[in-house]
């Protein structure tokens, strides 16, 4: 298993950008592929976006396509999410998750590892 930490949450207007970062330990970055989760209060866990190990593929929910990039630098062990056009309904605390050699991977199942998660807040 992989040591996950995330990074670069806060507080954003609706309309702004916030890039959050998950740092992973260990030699076998390469062979996991990353996702970002979400979680508001009262709310369970919902999938937010996907990249898998082979870098060749991503995925994204319907409620942040177009607004978010996942990205991942191999040489960094580090997966981005770059959210873009935030409304204050993405207001969560949102989680890294290392998955080795998913395919396809958008359900928390295909995840064994998790980071503490950041918090993300939007006002309006």
């Amino acid at each position: 298993q992989v040591q996950l930490v995330e990074s670069g949450g806060g507080l954003v207007q609706a309309g702004g950008s916030l890039r959050l970062s998950c740092a992973a330990s260990g030699r076998t970055f390469s062979s996991y592929s990353m996702g970002w989760f979400r979680q508001a209060p009262g709310k369970k866990r919902e999938f937010v976006a996907a990249i898998q190990w082979s870098g060749s593929s991503t995925y994204y929910s319907d409620s942040v396509k177009g607004r978010f990039t996942i990205s991942r630098d191999n040489a960094k062990n580090t997966v981005i999410l770059q959210m873009n056009s935030l409304k204050p309904e993405d207001t969560a605390v949102y989680y890294c998750a290392a998955g080795r050699y998913t395919f396809a991977p958008t359900r928390a199942d295909d995840f064994g590892s998790w980071g503490q998660g950041t918090q993300v807040t939007v006002s309006s």
